[in-house]
């Protein structure tokens, strides 16, 4: 440890136990008693009795003194410390400590202290601390070493001139010094809560502001962007987006380097503060996507006035590398004419209209309509929000009965997917399992819904309720897979169901290459799974697989189940299927049933099963629960 200059020596230890004090002396007066005490009753007392008694009264005097001397060194021994833990504290490079006297002058200071006030100590001590207040502190400062002075501790905030001359804030804590009952000054320990506020601040500026550019980033765009609308709604003023994203800036990653890319980007942040109000707003959105908030525009045709100057302030040319660059950028734009809309809203019509600019071959700016066949630009929105569900875990499962035509008795369920959009709400699977299938991410989806529809089983089965088995469909995707059948298998491992609780659907598209079907269908038997062919009738229908596909079941399409009270060809469809499935021992269940007339016609043609809802729609896994509890009407 460094040692201070002019620090004051260690008192010798030696010093404190050749001290003197009163219980030394009385523990020696009392072995003496004892000695004389013992000398004078064996001299003395001829009687055994009084002897032994006077030997136990000298006894008991000497352990007195025995007591006496040892309390006098346990004493000793922790004022030995009292030196060490002083020195330690004065040497402390942790805690800065300061000990004033009773007229405030520096008496001492550890190397903490000195350096957070950017002082030597030699520069301080004697000084008074006055001397480094700042007078607008001095008042409260003076108020709390009285009070210390009176034996209070209290602790103040006070702002005071740094050695190198700049204001600090210091947190003190200013203590009575006592010595013998008596208060002969005060001990300050303070603490710098500049360097905490510098913290505080760095840390709000990293959660707000784009680190490379100095730009807002989207939290704080939103922030401001959501406080703006509110402010225009009462003004009635029209407030104006600007979503811009640089065209084809990859290429000067790749030409370039990353590096050159982020000063790239530098600059254009600069051009776009560049002419800004002190109203206006700019942040960067993500990677080469900026936002500017235009918080009073004069209509929609003057935001497409400014855009267009962004746009040929942005088209100015650049240096990279002393290489000459030109660049340009892609505008989608947006107002707030819609009462309804907010900040999620606003951006998310702005980012639309970008979309619709890049597709339109770039270099421009587009105002977002209400007039536009949205359907591409909510398909790719759907499909970016898709992948953040799969990772926020937005999906969730409903359950639609299905019931035993015979019995009326509930023998299984079949999974069925819903997305809990935080903004749209439920979504139902027609609007987004398409585009789920386009983009790949059905295989994600599904195998998520294939592992909850099998734990919620299992989880029922535990609950005591009756075993009944679970159905999950396949996307042609996930079927193609060559190892479907370790996925399943590892899914009915880790949930513990057993695979005769599990039904997989298949549709019939997904046999036409006959050898991989058959291969991956006996793979998934041989665990002990049942198979169903979903939405016969509608696809590739063909005898040859239902004679040598291990099939269990075959589920009849909505389509025909609809109309087969009204529509003569329907009736015989349905019929057909059901008598040729149990002729090749395949269960049939129907599903879409809405109408008691629809069930009377099934039962009539004994077909097995039947689901839809003229008994239960889709419901969740606490309705299923109750269903399945006994007594449940």
């Amino acid at each position: 440890m460094k040692r201070m200059d002019g620090f004051p020596n260690q008192t010798k230890r030696q010093q404190l136990r050749q001290s003197f004090n009163g219980s030394f002396v009385i523990s020696c007066l009392l072995t003496a008693l004892a000695l004389v005490w013992v000398a004078v009753s064996l001299l003395l007392i001829s009687n055994d009795m009084y002897k032994w008694t006077a030997a136990a009264i000298a006894a008991s005097l000497f352990v007195t003194a025995v007591i006496v001397y040892i309390k006098r060194s346990e004493s000793l021994s922790f004022q030995n410390y009292h030196t060490a833990i002083v020195e330690t504290l004065l040497r402390s490079d942790a805690v800065p400590l300061a000990v004033l006297d009773k007229k405030g002058m520096f008496m001492e200071m550890n190397e903490a202290s000195s350096r957070t006030l950017g002082y030597h100590r030699s520069e301080l001590l004697g000084e008074p601390i006055d001397r480094i207040v700042d007078p607008g502190s001095r008042p409260l400062l003076n108020e709390t070493f009285e009070s210390a002075l009176q034996g209070e501790t209290k602790q103040i905030n006070i702002n005071i001139t740094h050695g190198s001359g700049f204001p600090l804030e210091l947190q003190v804590v200013c203590s009575p010094m006592m010595q013998e009952d008596e208060v002969v000054g005060t001990v300050i320990i303070s603490q710098d809560l500049s360097d905490r506020k510098r913290n505080v601040e760095r840390i709000r500026y990293m959660a707000y502001y784009d680190d490379m550019t100095g730009l807002p980033n989207r939290t704080l765009f939103q922030m401001k962007l959501t406080e703006t609308l509110a402010r225009a709604k009462e003004e009635e003023r029209v407030v104006g987006i600007c979503y811009l994203d640089l065209d084809r800036f990859k290429l000067v990653n790749a030409s370039f380097g990353r590096e050159f890319g982020d000063i790239l980007l530098m600059q254009v942040a600069e051009r776009l503060n560049r002419d800004f109000s002190d109203n206006d707003f700019a942040a960067r959105m993500e990677g080469d996507e900026f936002a500017l908030l235009y918080c009073n525009v004069q209509s929609e045709k003057h935001l497409l006035e400014l855009s267009r100057q962004l746009l040929k302030a942005i088209e100015e040319p650049y240096e990279l590398s002393g290489f000459p660059l030109h660049i340009t950028a892609s505008i989608g734009l947006v107002t707030n004419k819609d009462e309804n809309d907010d900040s999620y809203s606003m951006i998310k019509k702005a980012d639309m209209a970008l979309v619709k600019v890049k597709e339109s071959g770039k270099n421009d700016c587009m105002l977002y309509s209400d007039n536009w066949s949205n359907s591409s630009l909510e398909r790719l929105t759907l499909q970016h929000e898709m992948y953040r569900a799969i990772q926020r875990c937005e999906f969730v499962l409903h359950y639609q009965p299905q019931y035993d035509l015979g019995s009326g008795t509930m023998v299984g369920v079949e999974a069925l997917v819903r997305w809990n959009h935080p903004q749209r709400g439920m979504i139902p699977p027609g609007s987004f399992i398409p585009l789920a299938e386009e983009s790949g991410m059905i295989v994600q989806i599904g195998d998520w819904v294939l592992e909850e529809a099998c734990r919620q089983n299992k989880a029922w089965q535990e609950a005591g309720l009756p075993s009944i088995p679970v159905s999950v469909n396949l996307s042609i995707r996930q079927f193609v897979q060559n190892d479907l059948a370790s996925k399943v298998s590892d899914v009915l491992t880790r949930t513990g169901l057993d695979p005769k609780y599990l039904d997989l659907e298949i549709t019939e598209s997904m046999t036409m290459d006959v050898s991989h079907v058959s291969r991956c269908l006996l793979d998934l038997t041989e665990l002990g799974v049942n198979i169903s062919v979903d939405d016969f009738g509608t696809g590739y229908s063909s005898f040859h697989y239902l004679k040598n596909f291990p099939i269990d079941r075959l589920k009849i399409d909505r389509s025909f189940v609809r109309d087969i009270q009204q529509d003569p060809n329907d009736a015989e469809i349905v019929a057909a299927i059901i008598a040729m499935a149990h002729n090749l021992n395949i269960q049939v269940i129907a599903e879409g049933v809405e109408t008691e007339g629809q069930m009377e016609f099934l039962r009539k043609h004994k077909c097995d099963e039947m689901q839809g809802f003229f008994w239960s729609p889709p419901v969740s896994s606490d309705n299923i629960e109750q269903m399945l509890t006994p007594g449940y009407a």
